[in-house]
Order: structure tokens, then sequence, then C-alpha cells
């Protein structure tokens, strides 16, 4: 397909979506007793906090734009950040007994466990927990913290400075010298998706990956959505930390950058919210928590080229999904355990 056919796609299939995420909108006079009487309690809150960190900001509008229109009177305060910049406002705000956030929504699954841990966490189990997809299920049997978003890692690149044929095609060949100076990453120090990437790479080379890596002189960003930032400024030509979400967004918008599903594995991303104790609007949390595993939010995330968690929603066609690709990823305690623990070899190999 060439380049002028694929955006002409990704315009007409992201319009479908769209009149789709609409129509399946439905006033919460339609719900279940339970989410009525969840409602009217949060409607008296009139709002909500979300910290949000493995998406962009035009996919985290979209579905706070799209839960006030099925609640109406409740306001979504969307703030976007990384997952380790939102941990640390969280914290932060947890030890001044000033609690602005509502709910966390974050890709760092040893955030988490961190507050479980200290009993900082609200005991909520949504609605639709038991409804979506069995590989989001029982995350935390405990009901302390639940999968409402995936995604996909792979590897993007600049199709106007590189050919397909000549595109790497596995993790391991970002160590090849002929990518100096010409790769973006995230920084697994401040991003949750990249620390999980860098657990799975170090899981399956071992750190002589990163080392190898290192003599290419990547250039490294904070999220890891910067990757794709640096591509369409041509500032770089391959992102190593590819969100395919990000990058089919970008494509969306006329840039000219195409995926790669590494044959040793694209890897998945289970990214939980969480309610902390004490927040100022925990009715509107929770609707918002359950709304998170909705229908409505899975045909969204999927508008957006992210993994649906609803078995009833079609993955987008504009990208591959993680049930037709090889998908890898390091277990939980692998992450919890993992990503501090990169990040500090990290810093030690690339300096920053």
């Amino acid at each position: 397909m060439d380049k002028s056919t694929r955006r002409e796609v990704l315009k007409c299939g992201c319009a479908a979506f769209a009149l789709a995420a609409v129509g399946a909108a439905r006033p919460a006079a339609a719900a279940t007793t339970r989410a009525r009487e969840l409602y009217e309690a949060a409607r008296k809150e009139g709002q909500l906090t979300w910290y949000i960190t493995h998406c962009d900001d035009v996919t985290a509008q979209a579905l706070g734009h799209g839960f006030e229109a099925i609640y109406p009177g409740i306001r979504v305060n969307v703030v976007r950040t990384t997952a380790q910049v939102a941990f640390q406002r969280v914290s932060q705000e947890l030890r001044a007994g000033s609690i602005q956030v509502d709910l966390l929504s974050s890709s760092d699954v040893g955030h988490y466990a961190y507050l479980k841990e200290r009993k900082l966490l609200e005991q909520f189990v949504p609605e639709n927990a038991s409804k979506v997809l069995g590989t989001y299920q029982h995350y935390d049997p405990e009901g302390y913290y639940f999968v409402t978003a995936a995604a996909l890692i792979g590897m993007v690149y600049n199709t106007a400075k590189l050919k397909q044929a000549d595109a790497p095609k596995n993790w391991s060949d970002l160590g090849d010298p002929r990518w100096k100076d010409k790769i973006a990453l995230g920084h697994p120090g401040f991003s949750g998706y990249v620390g999980i990437w860098a657990v799975m790479m170090r899981k399956l080379y071992g750190w002589r990956f990163f080392d190898t890596l290192a003599k290419n002189n990547p250039q490294i960003g904070r999220s890891i959505n910067d990757a794709i930032t640096l591509l369409n400024s041509g500032e770089r030509l391959i992102a190593g930390t590819g969100l395919i979400g990000t990058a089919a967004e970008s494509i969306r918008k006329g840039n000219p950058l195409s995926m790669i599903y590494p044959s040793d594995g694209t890897v998945l991303i289970l990214a939980p919210s969480g309610i902390p104790k004490g927040v100022r609007h925990p009715n509107a949390a929770r609707l918002f928590m359950d709304y998170l595993m909705s229908v409505d939010a899975s045909t969204i995330w999927a508008d957006h080229f992210f993994e649906p968690i609803r078995p009833e929603v079609t993955p987008s066609p504009i990208v591959r999904s993680g049930g037709e690709l090889k998908t890898i990823g390091p277990s939980v305690e692998e992450i919890i355990k993992g990503i501090p623990e990169v990040a500090s070899q990290w810093r030690d190999t690339f300096g920053v």
C-alpha cells in the first residue's frame, strides 16, 4: 500500500471508529442499577482529576470527553504526564495530605504494589471488571487495581528516509553500527512503558543489548512519545521504543512513518488504574474507573490505535493487533523488581 493510500485509509477508518464511539454512547439512565446509584453520587461531586500516563493527550482527552457525554454533570480534569512523574506527584500529595488526584492510570504496576502495601489504595471492584478479555482480568485478585488499558511497543521508522527492506526486523538489529546517530528512545527513569520494555530486553538479551545500543549514540527523551517526535522532526530515523498507538496517530496527521513489529516479539503492556486513599471525589473516580473498562472506552481506545480490552470491540484495522502478533512481556514480579534496576543501569550505561 503506498503512503497516500495508507493515509486515506487511516482517515476513513478512524472516522468510522469515531462514529461508532458516538453511537455506542448511551445515557446513564440506561445503565445498571449500581451504575445509576454511583452516577447520582458522583454527580453531586461534580468532577474528578485523572492522572494518565500511557497515552498521548489527544487520546486521554477523547476518553474524558466520552465519559462526560455519557455522564453529564461530571467534569474530567485530565492530567497527562509520564509514569514516574505522575507517581512522584501522587506520593507528594499523599505525604502532604493534600490529594489532587482521584484516579491514577499508569503503565508501571510497581506503583500500585507500593501503594497497596502501604494501604494507600482504595479497594474497589468495578462492575465491568468481569467483562473484559481474560488476558486483562484478575491483575490484582484482592481488587485494589485493575487493567484498564493495553498497548503495544514495537519500532517505528521514517519512511521518507528509510526503505522498508532496509529497516530493522528484530530488537537486536538496533545494535547494528549503521544505525549510529539514527535511533531515538524514551527513558525508563521517566516512562513506565520504556521501563517495562527495558526489563523485557534485558530478559531477552541481557544487559549486553544496552551496552551495544549505547555505542550507536541514541538520542534519549523522557516520554516514550518523545521518540516519535524526534522522528517527525527529522532528528532521528528509527524509534527504538515505538508506541504503536502514538505512531499511528502521527501517521493520521500526515507524518511519513511506518511501524515495525519485531520478529522476536512485540511488547504488550498492561496498564492498570487505581484509586488512592482519601481522594476528594471517590464516587466519580469509581464511576470513571468502571467506564475505562466499558465498551464505550474500548471503542475510543481502538479509534486511537490502542488495544481494546472488551471482546465486543474490534481492534483498529489500521494497525496489527496483539491477537495476530507474537507478543512478549515481563511478569508483574519482574516489572516491580526490574524497573528500578534497569533505570539505575541505564544511567550508568547511557549517562542520562
